[in-house]
């Protein structure tokens, strides 16, 4: 019987090592996935600003409040209609294109979607390099990977169970989109302080919440040796921590940005 606990034992404890070592590569490629989608949404953002801006008014298409010139390109991304889809193009996805690509696309597909979708991103973002400085936003964003990296970390190692903040934190998420949708006709700077305040709260909260989820759903999952499933477990654990950071990271610049 002694011998017979002991080799029930020594199986629970191989099990339980390699679930440990499936979880530290799981999370690795959750944060190299966000990471890279985070890199492409910074060079898409980049590059588009560049491409939007000209330094020339004599081929400049309009010029903003702040003094820049724009582009034709220009124009139409920050001064037309179309910068309404651009800007609520990427909530669209997330609301309604998400989950389906989850269910219906393999692996491939969802890691595709999700660049994609960083790259959309990088157009709505371009125009902050129009408003901020560089070294503000560079400032902003090692600001907010140091703050992200704690509250990861502290969802990733804290015994406490933090399943019971996701509602509540989703209704602060659809508080914070409906108060930007408003402020975005009554160009409030009082509600956009508030907003900022709140919304970096409410995604510090997700921060750690996502990332304790990420570790639970492996947990739970790891033992049935589905691949594929892991895989886009993996992908739509990477999508929620970088609209966590990315929304962190754009709250943040609304107190530490300086403007041009």
């Amino acid at each position: 019987m002694a011998e017979y606990q002991s080799m029930r034992a020594g199986t629970a404890g191989a099990l339980g090592a390699a679930i440990d070592a499936g979880l530290r590569a799981h999370m690795n490629k959750v944060y190299g996935t966000m990471s890279i989608g985070m890199v492409i949404t910074a060079l898409a953002a980049w590059a588009i600003s560049g491409l939007a801006t000209t330094t020339d008014p004599s081929v400049a298409a309009a010029q903003l409040p702040n003094g820049t010139y724009l582009t034709g390109l220009g124009t139409a991304i920050y001064a037309s209609p179309l910068r309404w889809v651009i800007i609520f193009a990427p909530l669209a996805f997330i609301f309604f294109g998400w989950g389906q690509l989850m269910r219906r696309a393999s692996a491939a597909g969802v890691q595709l979607g999700f660049f994609i979708f960083a790259s959309a991103i990088g157009l709505s973002l371009s125009s902050i390099f129009i408003v901020f400085t560089s070294h503000s936003i560079v400032q902003t964003f090692l600001v907010t990977a140091i703050a992200f990296g704690g509250l990861s970390l502290y969802g990733y190692t804290t015994k406490r169970d933090l399943s019971g903040m996701g509602t509540f934190l989703l209704m602060g998420v659809i508080g914070v989109i409906i108060a930007l949708v408003i402020n975005l006709f009554l160009q409030s700077p009082a509600m956009m302080f508030a907003i900022s305040v709140i919304g970096v709260l409410v995604f510090a909260g997700l921060t750690a919440f996502h990332t304790q989820m990420i570790k639970t759903e492996y947990v739970a999952h790891a033992a049935q040796g589905n691949q594929e499933w892991l895989d886009k477990a993996a992908y739509d654990g990477a999508l929620a921590l970088y609209i966590s950071f990315l929304n962190m990271f754009q709250f943040l610049l609304m107190f530490l940005g300086q403007q041009e």
